[in-house]
């Protein structure tokens, strides 16, 4: 296979159906990159005490889209020799310990698609239109990214 065949290709998905750590990560499995890094953000059982039974997240769809658009353009400036990128983000209900994002990331070396990772998962807690409702066994509490310029400009 030519490298020009294996044209660097980002991968965005939105979805309200349960996540796959596999299907995520073999989206950016190239012949030229050894290495594939992941996140995997999944809901846990607790927060700051309390009980969680499960979080639900809402998003402006399209705005959310463009805004990683962007995070995996600012991705392949910073680190050129980034192949791939997978960014796939739950909506609706995720019960505990399943994935609510995962991002994949190859590259030639792992140090780039380390890098690239945490890159990804930082820049969209902090500026895409994604929110998180935290479900507790009596209560709710929409959850603000202290990440997030907009949350933080008023304050």
């Amino acid at each position: 296979m030519e490298e020009s065949e294996d044209v660097p290709k980002d991968f965005i998905k939105l979805k309200s159906e349960k996540l796959s750590v596999d299907e995520v990560s073999q989206l950016v499995v190239s012949p030229y990159c050894g290495a594939v890094s992941l996140f995997v953000g999944t809901t846990r059982n607790n927060f700051e005490g309390k009980r969680v039974v499960h979080l639900e997240y809402e998003a402006y769809t399209s705005m959310a889209e463009t805004e990683i658009k962007k995070i995996c353009r600012d991705v392949r400036e910073k680190w050129p020799s980034v192949k791939h990128i997978a960014v796939h983000h739950r909506l609706g209900v995720v019960p505990i310990t399943e994935a609510s994002v995962i991002i994949a990331v190859s590259s030639p070396h792992r140090a780039e698609s380390l890098e690239a990772v945490m890159y990804c998962i930082n820049t969209l807690k902090a500026s895409v239109p994604i929110w998180k409702k935290e479900i507790y066994e009596d209560e709710y509490s929409w959850k603000e990214n202290k990440e997030c310029f907009w949350a933080n400009s008023e304050k």
